[in-house]
């Protein structure tokens, strides 16, 4: 008979007991963009160290979570059962804040979490996804762990107050592009700031707003959003058919530069890929 269990949670008082001692900090905002894509916003329960944008840390959940109906079922054998499965995500932020002012990630006392919901494995041959399917049950107040050491080499360094800043990223991958925006406005960056996003969708823009606002508080500042599944990249008889948009064609075919008002001039333009 095998020992592993199909995400069989323990008694509730066993795995209250787990979260009392692994977890270390609580979900105060959840923002739903759509059923597969969310930000999470997590307070720990110790003042949070200094960090620079771009930079990630690890979250965490017990292997004893249920997880979210829908999601690709898992067996976790009886010896991983009250582990921990941990993955490291870029920290994101708010970019603006209910007053409508910029909100760097020094500015707030939670850290943002950009997450999509990995539903099942994208072969049959690999293991279900652990983290995300289990994240995506929680709710305002849960608990989750959230590693003490925040790191990560992908950061602002040597960057003169004039130069152009390009960033290019896709899906939530313009999570730690958001951090160094909000710091490098905070900052009065006088040079361009170019941040660059492609998404299958333009439902998948989950800082649509924030972004639009800054857009027009700083003249300096550009989002482009780019998609790849909507009708105007799939049915040719769209009026406004624009092909699939990848983020390499775009940047070869000169289009970026045009619609950033940028030549991206080798000697002050830094680019973030």
């Amino acid at each position: 008979m095998s020992d592993a269990i199909d995400s069989a949670p323990l008694d509730a008082e066993e795995a209250n007991g787990l979260r009392e001692k692994f977890y270390n900090a609580t979900i105060i905002e959840r923002i739903d963009v759509h059923a597969d894509l969310a930000r999470f916003r997590i307070r720990p329960d110790a003042p949070i160290p200094a960090f620079k944008p771009g930079q990630y840390v690890a979250l965490g959940l017990g292997n004893w979570e249920p997880r979210l109906e829908g999601t690709q079922p898992e067996e976790v054998p009886e010896k991983k059962l009250r582990k921990l499965t941990r993955r490291a995500y870029s920290i994101s932020c708010p970019m603006i804040d209910r007053a409508g002012n910029i909100a760097p990630v020094d500015s707030v006392d939670y850290l943002e979490f950009y997450v999509t919901l990995v539903r099942e494995a994208d072969s049959p041959d690999k293991k279900p996804p652990v983290l995300t399917p289990r994240m995506f049950g929680l709710s305002v107040g849960d608990r989750i762990e959230v590693q003490k050491k925040i790191t990560g080499h992908y950061i602002l360094e040597n960057v003169n107050p004039t130069d152009t800043i390009l960033m290019l990223g896709t899906g939530t991958g313009e999570a730690p592009h958001n951090a160094m925006t909000a710091t490098l406005l905070a900052d009065d960056h006088q040079g361009k700031i170019v941040n660059v996003t492609s998404v299958r969708r333009r439902s998948d823009l989950a800082y649509a707003v924030e972004q639009a606002a800054l857009m027009k508080q700083f003249s300096n500042y550009r989002y482009l959003p780019f998609t790849t599944r909507d009708p105007e990249n799939l049915d040719k008889s769209h009026p406004g058919f624009v092909g699939k948009q990848y983020l390499q064609a775009l940047y070869t075919s000169g289009q970026l530069g045009t619609a950033s008002d940028d030549p991206f001039s080798p000697e002050s333009t830094h680019v973030f890929l």
